[in-house]
């Protein structure tokens, strides 16, 4: 199965950059998408052999998460079952036959830090959410984490010690997520530095690769050995986000 995730930083604007088309090319299994920020009634768009799975925030233009997946999946599950958390659409849970596939957009803790306190949340419940479904299955995170886990996931870490998505709460969580039992895939493959998957607009960053890897698929150790490829398609464009894509036997 090839997976493809993107943060595609508004399907609307990504689809004028040829969101559709990249689709196409591609020709992944599934492709989880995350910060929407639109509903299935704004987006009519389809594409050929595809089923589309949405969980829009309530707040518009804002957050959310869609799948699209030519596999029909055994059951969906949408949200963890926080209504704070759920309103902004952030979790949306495929079963599979062999494995659950969670589509998962975190939250940003913000410049200033004011959602950090929402995000651990988030983050604490996350988990909890997930030990409950890998107790029945092998579980799959396709998701933007906001937070780069180490120095090597993000070009300038010294600068950005105590900014959003590289403070020390938020990488702690990833140790511990990783304690639980769950790899980082593309690290399995990659070793050095240098590969990223956001960049902002400002400065050239992206042309200058300082950027930050903040988007990972993360699997349950059960899967390592089912692992295929892990990586980053750098050269992909729509968004300030690139794609990754992962490919699981």
């Amino acid at each position: 199965m090839k997976i493809i995730s993107w943060n595609i930083a508004g399907i609307n604007a990504c689809e004028r950059k040829g969101l559709l088309d990249f689709i196409k090319k591609e020709n992944a299994d599934v492709y989880c998408f995350q910060e929407v920020k639109s509903s299935p009634e704004k987006f009519s768009e389809q594409v050929k052999d595809y089923e589309m799975i949405w969980f829009p925030a309530q707040k518009k233009g804002y957050s959310g998460t869609l799948v699209y997946t030519k596999i029909k999946p055994i059951s969906v599950t949408k949200g963890i079952g926080d209504k704070a958390i759920d309103n902004e659409g952030r979790v949306i849970v495929l079963e599979f036959q062999k494995f659950y596939l969670m589509n998962v957009y975190f939250p940003y803790s913000s410049r200033d830090l004011k959602r950090l306190d929402f995000k651990l949340r988030f983050n604490g419940l996350f988990l909890k959410f997930c030990e409950k479904f890998r107790k029945k299955k092998p579980v799959i995170i396709a998701s933007d984490f906001n937070v780069a886990h180490e120095e090597i996931d993000l070009a300038r870490p010294k600068d950005n010690r105590k900014n959003a998505g590289f403070t020390e709460q938020e990488r702690k969580w990833f140790d511990e997520l990783i304690k639980k039992g769950y790899i980082d895939t593309f690290r399995e493959f990659t070793k050095e530095g240098g590969h990223y998957t956001w960049w902002t607009y400002r400065f050239n960053a992206r042309k200058r690769n300082i950027g930050w890897r903040v988007d990972y698929f993360v699997v349950s150790k059960e899967l390592r050995s089912r692992l295929k490829s892990s990586k980053i398609l750098e050269d992909a464009y729509g968004s300030d986000h690139c794609p990754i894509e992962m490919e699981i036997l």
